[in-house]
């Protein structure tokens, strides 16, 4: 006699809840995004904010042989009591407006003159950008030793010589210290700002061109009418970054001058916050020095923030 087992039906796993699923990857998700940010924050609040804090405080103290006391104001009195202060914020404002007359509109207008080549655009943007790749120490060099040599050797004399005009003592002369820098800065740093110009001129639409050109606009009012209110906000963020830029001069002067230069022709802001800290070995003054270019860049920031926002 053949006994038959009984056929036992297998009941299907029941599936797990979509919704939590979601939850835990919803979860995992976030997990993820704040561990990177923390990581950000970390960063910034230890080698950003954690040196700023640092240094105010020490822009109120006094440490001698060791030991530090609180004293007030007293920096930076005695910093803004000292003649050097005066002539180096003068500097540092006669650079920054030359470098807004060279090194803001030269790359303007040089962007625009590349962005109306048809061939060999690809070579002249890698020419244009060189200078860039460049460490800076070293471009500062060059132009140091041969292109602002005092002799006729020197690049620039010599080409001062060919057409016959008087030649420059250049970095010895305290009346051109200030301009040979800006020179200098502009050959090395407008490689940046002319590409970004030149993608902010690619995005124009041809149409409005078209338009001007049939309406009989020449190249001079088709820049004004159409390229420069088509990239406003371009201008405006390199003016800014521009001005907070030239304002921390510091490696011109240290290379291409020796620090100060002829007179103190030379001597910027943050080069006398690298004088007092590390000549003279005075920290806390040089902080209170720091914490005074700090306000004064906030103080220009906040301004640019208010009228951008009111113009958009």
């Amino acid at each position: 006699m053949t006994i038959v087992a009984p056929h036992i039906t297998k009941q299907p796993t029941p599936p797990a809840p979509v919704q939590r699923t979601k939850r835990g990857r919803k979860l995992r998700d976030n997990l993820t995004g704040h561990a990177f940010l923390i990581g950000a924050v970390a960063c910034f609040a230890l080698f950003m904010w954690f040196p700023m804090i640092r240094g105010i405080v020490m822009s109120f103290q006094r440490t001698r042989r060791g030991e530090t006391t609180w004293v007030g104001w007293d920096n930076y009195t005695r910093i803004i009591a000292d003649p050097s202060f005066w002539i180096a914020w003068k500097n540092t404002f006669v650079f920054t407006l030359l470098a807004l007359v060279l090194g803001y509109l030269l790359p303007f207008f040089v962007a625009i003159l590349l962005n109306e080549f048809r061939h060999f655009k690809g070579y002249l943007r890698v020419l244009v950008y060189l200078p860039v790749m460049l460490p800076p120490a070293s471009a500062l060099f060059l132009f140091k030793y041969y292109a602002y040599d005092p002799s006729e050797a020197g690049l620039f004399n010599a080409i001062l010589a060919f057409f016959h005009l008087p030649t420059s003592e250049w970095m010895q002369s305290p009346s051109m210290t200030i301009p040979a820098m800006v020179i200098a800065s502009t050959w090395m740093n407008m490689g940046g700002a002319v590409l970004i110009y030149l993608a902010s001129l690619q995005n124009i639409p041809g149409e409005l061109y078209e338009a001007a050109e049939l309406d009989g606009a020449g190249i001079a009012r088709r820049v004004w009418n159409v390229t420069i209110p088509q990239t406003r906000l371009i201008l405006a963020l390199l003016a800014m970054l521009q001005i907070v830029a030239t304002m921390q001069l510091f490696i011109e002067p240290l290379i291409l001058a020796n620090g100060a230069g002829t007179q103190d022709s030379a001597t910027s802001v943050a080069y006398l916050i690298y004088q007092h800290g590390f000549f003279q070995n005075d920290l806390n003054g040089a902080a209170a020095l720091g914490v005074i270019m700090l306000l004064v860049l906030g103080a220009f920031s906040a301004v640019y923030v208010r009228l951008t926002t009111k113009q958009d």
